[in-house]
């Protein structure tokens, strides 16, 4: 198995090589492409000024030197030599350079001709064999006068071509016209030079060696980056395996250095540190949810265990004394029954498995049910209960007319909601507060609102309100029966149907508690 350092150092090098091999011959063949096209305009301007320079001369041409106007070369001297109609033309023995110059009339047959001398080519490159020369047989008239670019120079247009002849020798042509003066071609300026190989055969030998050391040294290089790279790279990873093993372990107050130069890391580390800082969080509140639990319901078993015992040691013959007992057994029973309903409902609210029968209905209808039904328990406490529509305080009473208060969820379940929140309401305000039930028609949601002008909650208790067992006075909620489950049941309800709940409370000046859900459209 092959380790992360060596194949990131290894997959490095490949990008680099891979690289190197498509941008080479790239940036070969946009040199070379320039080199041709640089190599073809001074061709074709040797031509042209060769053409220009003849446009005067009779149609006849005596035997006469040539000026060195004719090339651009230093030192480049040529020689106007008449054909002969059995010979090939005379070499000069001058040296000049491998540029060879043919003039051409219409009917095909050379003209001039000028060319370098045999030791010149030498020097520069390969000889050029007799390419225009129709007198040595290599070329016909016939298929001079077929070329592209001599039908072109004799159409008036200047043009280049490069053809490749035997063993890969590449040639370079230009053509440029003669203009007579009644504006016609009388003949061309025809020139042939012989261009360098190309590709890796090209380069002299020297420059071959340079050329693979210098890709060496780049490789070696590139290499050494990489490896160094990859060596700081594992090493980085290697302190996430080491810290994430701990963590794997039970140790949860481990963490990761967050002082990376590369942000990518930089990033993983705080996302990972994160993540422990919420799994120790989940961790303690498991512990915490735990020991709530057994203690919620290890007060009323002893209570229970505590009853059957007195029971059961000869109270059961008091018959006054056992209603009492009996009655006892049931409330505690009765408790057990709603914390283990709570817990249940929160079980499946965790795992996405809370069933919700949606339907439509009127909530301030439900509302008004609800507080009908608790209106003697408030009444035994001294408190007013009411209902309030559209900025109205109605007595519980009155009728319910508003058709704007559809709500599409589980009738059930809000009922549950409205019980939870109206019970603790009462349960927790004192002699001679006043509970209101404000529903809020809207578009898009309907809002139920319970304000009470009870003794309030202090701002530090607000943001936990509905956390699970969270209680703001722990001995005096145990004292009134309640589990610490209700806002959190409520919480998980209403958000399961896409609603939102909130608490607003100041100390001393009473509670509001929010809910919402969506409208429906009313059922007829």
């Amino acid at each position: 198995m092959i380790s992360f350092s060596r194949l990131l150092t290894l997959s490095y090098l490949a990008i680099i090589l891979i690289g190197i091999a498509l941008a080479a011959p790239l940036a070969w063949l946009s040199l070379e492409r320039s080199y041709l096209d640089n190599q073809r305009a001074n061709l074709l301007a040797q031509a042209q000024l060769i053409a220009q320079t003849l446009q005067s001369t009779a149609p006849s041409l005596p035997v006469r030197p040539y000026t060195q106007q004719a090339n651009t070369m230093a030192g480049f001297h040529t020689h106007i030599i008449e054909a002969e109609d059995s010979g090939s033309p005379t070499v000069p023995e001058e040296p000049l350079p491998a540029v060879y110059t043919t003039m051409i009339a219409e009917d095909g047959p050379v003209v001039i001709g000028l060319r370098p001398s045999p030791a010149t080519t030498q020097q520069i490159v390969d000889p050029l064999p007799a390419l225009t020369q129709n007198t040595a047989g290599n070329v016909s008239p016939q298929e001079l006068l077929n070329r592209p670019e001599i039908a072109a120079a004799f159409s008036g247009q200047p043009a280049t071509a490069i053809r490749t002849l035997h063993e890969d020798q590449r040639v370079l042509y230009a053509s440029a016209p003669i203009i007579s003066a009644d504006g016609a071609v009388a003949r061309i300026v025809y020139m042939a030079t012989p261009l360098p190989k190309s590709g890796w055969a090209a380069l002299a030998p020297s420059s071959r060696r340079q050329m693979v050391g210098l890709v060496a040294l780049v490789v070696g290089f590139t290499g050494m980056l990489g490896w160094r790279f990859s060596r700081g790279l594992t090493h980085s990873l290697g302190q996430i395996v080491a810290v994430a093993r701990q963590v794997a372990a039970g140790d949860l107050s481990s963490h990761l250095l967050t002082h990376s130069t590369i942000s990518d890391l930089r990033l993983l580390s705080q996302t990972f540190n994160e993540m422990t800082e919420s799994l120790r969080r989940a961790d303690q509140a498991k512990t915490a949810f735990v020991a709530d639990v057994s203690h919620e319901l290890r007060t009323p078993l002893t209570v229970i265990k505590g009853t059957v015992e007195t029971l059961q040691d000869g109270a059961l013959d008091d018959l006054d004394a056992r209603e009492e007992f009996l009655a006892s057994i049931a409330d505690e029973t009765e408790r057990l029954i709603d914390l283990v309903n709570g817990l249940l409902t929160l079980a499946r609210a965790d795992g996405g498995a809370l069933k919700l029968q949606r339907v439509p209905f009127n909530l301030a209808e439900l509302a008004q049910a609800r507080v009908t039904y608790m209106q003697g328990m408030a009444a035994r406490k001294g408190m007013g209960l009411y209902l309030d529509m559209a900025g109205a305080d109605t007595l519980v009473k009155a009728a319910i007319t508003q058709d704007d208060c559809w709500v599409l969820a589980d009738v059930q379940r809000i009922t549950q909601v409205l019980n939870n929140l109206l019970d603790n309401a009462i349960r927790y305000s004192r002699f001679g507060d006043q509970v209101r039930v404000v529903i809020t028609p809207g578009t898009t949601q309907v809002t139920c609102h319970l304000v009470d002008s009870g003794p309030g909650i202090a701002a530090r208790h607000l943001p936990h309100l509905f956390n699970r067992f969270y209680r703001v006075e722990a001995s005096r909620n145990r004292r009134l029966g309640g589990s610490g489950l209700g806002l959190a049941i409520c919480r998980e309800i209403i958000e399961a149907h896409g609603g939102t709940i909130s608490v607003q409370s100041t100390e001393g000046q009473g509670t509001t508690l929010t809910f919402t859900l969506p409208a429906a459209k009313k059922c007829s």
